[in-house]
């Protein structure tokens, strides 16, 4: 059985529940797995398979030590009606969308669960696994979910996890930089072993705050003796990153059987993305047979990653900027960390000298050979406010399809960028709803905008007749449960504290 170790170090390895249940590797690396790409997925058979038969066969790949049956039982509760769509991620079709002579643009849309935002995809998926998980584990043991959010993570990370048996979690959002939409989801979650936070600083602060305390090894021995262990929900967790690669080959089947490309035929990815997770998924999917032909990384004015997959210089000594793309309002990029294991041909030492310059000084420069690597793999864009706002207005006036501002990120990226060589389509990744941020929405539209969040999205349903989902509307008259706010110092207490009550 292939084992899970960290990217910084081979000495400790486990398996995929271990891996799992544990969120971090106990050097501070995340957990990989050199058996990556040694099967394949056959993409010739994927036009008779459904969502669920593909999620089946690329988890079994990933997730070696979990068995068929475990596999089966988890996609069936992740996936059996809670998500709105059919296809759980739909494709859905726009203009060519890049120049004269662009592919075929699509739009592969991953908010149809129930927080409207791509990470239902993967939050729906890992309560399941790590339930698995748990069951080998000490009599009584329960396991207290850490989680850092730049806006979507949270909500999606509470629904998955609200009264889940043996398990808490405990979300920590940057005050005041995210959408009020956001906020009121992750406040008003329901459950008795849910706590919420706001941290006093961005989302860079609270995710550098967890990573902390997942290293604190007193508070962990203090958690230990109360029959408690820390977990974490973000994509640093390896069962949070790979259910996303799934939907990957869940496009290329859509497209397949569409007839937009034919089986073999390379097709590019637009990802946004802040912290390197749902592009990193479509680097595994393609290490697992997925003919891609490029993977372009879209960021907001936050462009460390622009930068660094530029020069190869990454530096997050800059200014930080609060867009209307909250959750791509970053400027440490955890999953990076795995991308650079596997380009780097698994080089622990390299991983663990860059990430320790990045600890010390902030930045970190790999070797000139690496980043030829990388560019021949990752191509990338970035898109200021009135670009993200421009975005907006055209995909909507060309092509009568509402975006949100992650999601203009990548459309203006796609529009400035030529296809890469080789190219049958060009997909899109339409990570959350535009009714999660219905003011920045409006803004782009040029209409007036109404003070009141709920205000815009009525006026944003009336001017463009496309409807709400019923779960965002109904924040308007949800009771707010939480209001903490915390300092970064303080976030451990406060962990600790609602680990306790569990």
């Amino acid at each position: 059985m292939s084992l899970y170790h960290s990217t910084r170090s081979r000495a400790h390895a486990c398996s995929a529940k271990q891996a799992i249940r544990t969120g971090l590797a106990p050097d501070g690396g995340l957990f990989v797995s050199d058996a990556l790409g040694t099967q394949k997925v056959d993409v010739d058979t994927l036009a008779d398979k459904d969502y669920a038969a593909i999620a089946r066969e690329v988890l079994g790949l990933l997730l070696p030590d979990y068995t068929a049956d475990e596999i089966a039982a988890c996609v069936d509760e992740a996936y059996t009606g809670t998500f709105a769509s059919p296809e759980v991620t739909p494709v859905v079709d726009i203009a060519p969308v890049g120049g004269e002579g662009a592919p075929h643009a699509h739009v592969l849309e991953l908010y149809h669960g129930p927080t409207s935002a791509f990470k239902d995809v993967a939050l729906q998926m890992l309560p399941r696994l790590m339930a698995r998980a748990q069951a080998g584990a000490g009599a009584g043991e329960r396991i207290m979910i850490v989680t850092a959010t730049s806006g979507d993570t949270g909500k999606a990370a509470l629904a998955g996890f609200a009264d889940a048996p043996g398990c808490g979690i405990t979300v920590f959002y940057p005050e005041g930089k995210v959408s009020r939409v956001q906020e009121l989801q992750m406040t008003t979650q329901a459950g008795a072993n849910v706590a919420v936070a706001a941290v006093r600083g961005n989302f860079d602060d609270a995710q550098s705050a967890v990573k902390r305390i997942f290293a604190d090894r007193a508070l962990a021995d203090r958690l230990a003796s109360a029959g408690v262990v820390l977990s974490s929900a973000n994509s640093i967790n390896v069962g949070r990153l790979v259910p996303q690669v799934v939907y990957y080959f869940a496009s290329y089947a859509q497209l397949l059987r569409a007839g937009a490309i034919a089986a073999g035929d390379a097709v590019e990815f637009c990802v946004p993305t802040g912290n390197f997770g749902d592009v990193l998924a479509g680097y595994y999917a393609k290490l697992l047979g997925l003919p891609v032909s490029k993977l372009v990384v879209a960021s907001d004015k936050n462009n460390v990653l622009f930068d660094f997959l530029t020069t190869g210089v990454y530096d997050r000594n800059r200014p930080f900027f609060t867009t209307t793309s909250p959750s791509m309002d970053i400027l440490i990029s955890s999953n990076l960390e795995r991308m650079l294991y596997y380009l780097s041909g698994g080089d622990c030492e390299l991983i663990a000298r860059l990430m320790a310059d990045l600890a010390e000084s902030g930045r970190f420069e790999v070797p000139a050979e690496l980043l030829a690597k990388i560019q021949e793999t990752f191509a990338c864009g970035w898109a200021d406010e009135d670009e993200v706002a421009g975005a907006i207005a055209a995909s909507w006036h060309e092509n009568a399809y509402l975006i949100d501002p992650h999601t203009a990120c990548g459309y203006h990226v796609l529009e400035k960028l030529p296809a890469a060589a080789g190219s049958a389509a060009r997909v899109l990744l339409s990570t959350a709803s535009p009714y999660k941020f219905p003011r920045a929405v409006l803004e782009a539209l040029g209409e007036d905008v109404p003070a009141d969040d709920f205000a815009c999205m009525r006026k944003l349903e009336e001017v463009t007749g496309t409807c709400a989902p019923a779960q965002l509307a109904a924040l308007e008259t949800a009771h707010e449960r939480f209001s903490d706010v915390v300092d970064v110092p303080g976030m451990g207490a406060y962990v600790e504290d609602a680990a306790l009550r569990l």
